[in-house]
C-alpha cells in the first residue's frame, strides 16, 4: 500500500492514473534511486546493476514516447522529477 501512496504523491497531473506514461516514469525513477543507493553500498552486486540498466532503458523508451506524443507533459515530467532529458533527440 505504501508503494501506491508514494506513486500517487509523485503524480504529474491531477488526473494521472497509475498506467499513464508520466506516472510510469515517476515510478521507474523511484526504483532507480533505490537501486542506485543499494549499489553504492554493494558495488559488486552485478545482478542489481543489470536490473538497473534494464530499468533505465525502459524509462528512456517511455520518455522517448512522451517526447514524440506530448512535449508539454515530457517537459513537466523531466522538470518535476529532476532527471536529465533525452540527449539524442
Amino acid at each position: 500500500m505504501d508503494k501506491k501512496i508514494s506513486i500517487f504523491s509523485l503524480s504529474i497531473t491531477k488526473n494521472d492514473s497509475i498506467g499513464s506514461s508520466g506516472s510510469q516514469v515517476s515510478y521507474l525513477t523511484s526504483r532507480v534511486s533505490r537501486i542506485t543507493s543499494h549499489l553504492e553500498q554493494h558495488p559488486r552486486d552485478f545482478s542489481s546493476q543489470r536490473g538497473l540498466w534494464k530499468l533505465l532503458g525502459k524509462r528512456k523508451r517511455i520518455l522517448r514516447y512522451l517526447f514524440t506524443k506530448d512535449l508539454n507533459l515530457y517537459n513537466r515530467v523531466v522538470k518535476k522529477l529532476g532527471i536529465r532529458g533525452l540527449k539524442d533527440i
